[in-house]
């Protein structure tokens, strides 16, 4: 089989690999769908602090597709399944997993970092992946797009039930990238009154437009701090979110707050970075600073649930889909800016 392989920062290449076989408890699953996110361009271009120096490693946390082997004592999926993974294994034992947070788990395995992920023909699927709930069967409804797709939705999701987005809410999406349209979609369906989108990027910020958005600014354009002055009545956003990974945006987002504003630090920065945030306000203004990372096992059942009954549209996220063949090119495409989303994807065999 194909899979795409992290080698070394900056080395990924498309190789052939042997096709993985189920041990007990194991599942084979046949890719279908697997999205690139910014942590595959992240681990491409850095490295990874949980894969050692000189171990390769099949790429991709978001995928779904079919299972097409079952180990011996699996008993509730079968051969010809549709399925999706959740990338984030926890270790089940901790304070942390016990509580549900797999994500936040201190000794988390994970699908394309400590495991061999989704960019790839086929994937194993580990006995204790199985047992901790990391597999979801997946409804006639849910296309393979979309399931890959669920998991960033997922963690989206998991910042927005946090944020108290309401009927009285105005909510500032910074960032028009992907994970800033799931926002949107979100805040909309959580009855938002209105929804701001900032992005440098035009065509961007007219998708944004498309999937929901009612102002949208490009900062180069104009002041985004006028413009929140002027669609909130001078009093600031209730509840902002960071889709961006800068310091500035972060440290801007706290200042367009409302009394009793929430903000979610979505994106982080990437690197050690102190960022300057204007600590009287948050003091003065009663405000609430959050952050998030990744979902867990729950986020994404609910997630799902979603998308099975047509309330959000992931579909229209991928710009473009590649074959595993052109994995780097894919791997670039994600990281140009120029599109939305990056698909791998495998057609069905007869």
């Amino acid at each position: 089989m194909k899979g795409a392989r992290f080698h070394s920062p900056g080395t990924v290449t498309v190789d052939e690999l042997p096709e993985p076989v189920a041990g007990p408890g194991e599942l084979v699953v046949r890719v279908r769908a697997a999205s690139i996110c910014g942590t595959d361009r992240r681990i491409a271009a850095n490295g990874h602090f949980k894969l050692p120096d000189g171990t390769p490693r099949v790429l991709g946390h978001e995928f779904a597709g079919d299972v097409v082997e079952v180990g011996a004592g699996v008993t509730r999926f079968s051969v010809g399944d549709r399925v999706s993974v959740t990338p984030n294994v926890g270790c089940g034992q901790c304070e942390n997993c016990r509580l549900g947070l797999n994500q936040m788990c201190p000794d988390y395995e994970a699908f394309g970092i400590t495991l061999d992920g989704g960019l790839a023909e086929y994937v194993r699927i580990p006995a204790f992946a199985l047992d901790r709930g990391n597999v979801f069967a997946l409804t006639d409804v849910v296309s393979y797009r979309s399931a890959a797709l669920a998991e960033p939705l997922s963690c989206c999701y998991s910042a927005a039930r946090r944020l108290g987005i309401g009927p009285d809410t105005t909510v500032l999406v910074m960032g028009a990238g992907p994970i800033g349209v799931l926002h949107v979609q979100l805040a909309r369906l959580y009855g938002a009154r209105r929804v701001i989108v900032s992005n440098n990027r035009r065509p961007r910020l007219d998708f944004a437009r498309r999937m929901g958005a009612d102002v949208i600014v490009s900062p180069r354009e104009q002041d985004l701090a006028a413009v929140v002055r002027a669609e909130t009545g001078g009093r600031g956003v209730d509840v902002a979110i960071t889709c961006a990974s800068s310091a500035d945006v972060q440290a801007q987002a706290v200042d367009l707050l409302a009394t009793h504003g929430r903000v979610n630090f979505f994106a982080g920065l990437g690197r050690a970075e102190r960022v300057p945030i204007d600590t009287n306000r948050v003091h003065y203004r009663a405000l609430t600073l959050t952050g998030t990372t990744g979902s867990s096992n729950a986020d994404y059942l609910a997630s799902l649930a979603l998308v099975a009954d047509g309330r959000v549209d992931l579909e229209s996220l991928v710009s473009r889909s590649f074959a595993i063949d052109d994995a780097v090119e894919a791997l670039a495409y994600a990281g140009s800016g120029e599109g939305m989303k990056a698909m791998i994807e495998f057609p069905a065999r007869s």
